[in-house]
């Protein structure tokens, strides 16, 4: 069974910094690509940022320059960055993988930046 389990969010003022990290049991860590994705309140969760098993990241527009994805296949985790934070990036952010077709995710963890 594949289970999710991130940490790390918390409340930042505008233009601070949070790293969230995401473990992820099992052995299909290292093969498989990882996404962090958000849910604000009242809007539809978004893709923020994805690292493939050979370390390619792509990142929202929004994100760009401002977050940063990495992994650490020895730990199982993966890891996201977030500098420069607004208000904006308020939101429950949670981490994904797919498995043989199947999506999990993990349980979420809020993140609020005040201005």
């Amino acid at each position: 069974q594949v289970q999710l389990v991130e940490s790390g969010g918390g409340l930042a003022q505008a233009g601070g910094s949070l790293r969230l990290s995401c473990v992820v049991s099992g052995s299909i860590f290292s093969t498989n690509a990882m996404d962090w994705y958000r849910q604000a309140p009242g809007k539809q969760r978004e893709f923020v940022a994805g690292i493939t098993s050979g370390f390619s990241t792509s990142y929202a527009t929004p994100v760009k320059g401002r977050f940063t994805i990495s992994r650490d296949n020895a730990k199982n985790t993966v890891y996201l960055q977030m500098n420069s934070l607004k208000p904006e990036d308020t939101a429950v952010y949670y981490c994904s993988i797919v498995v043989r077709g199947n999506v999990y995710w993990g349980q979420g963890t809020q993140v609020t930046v005040s201005s």
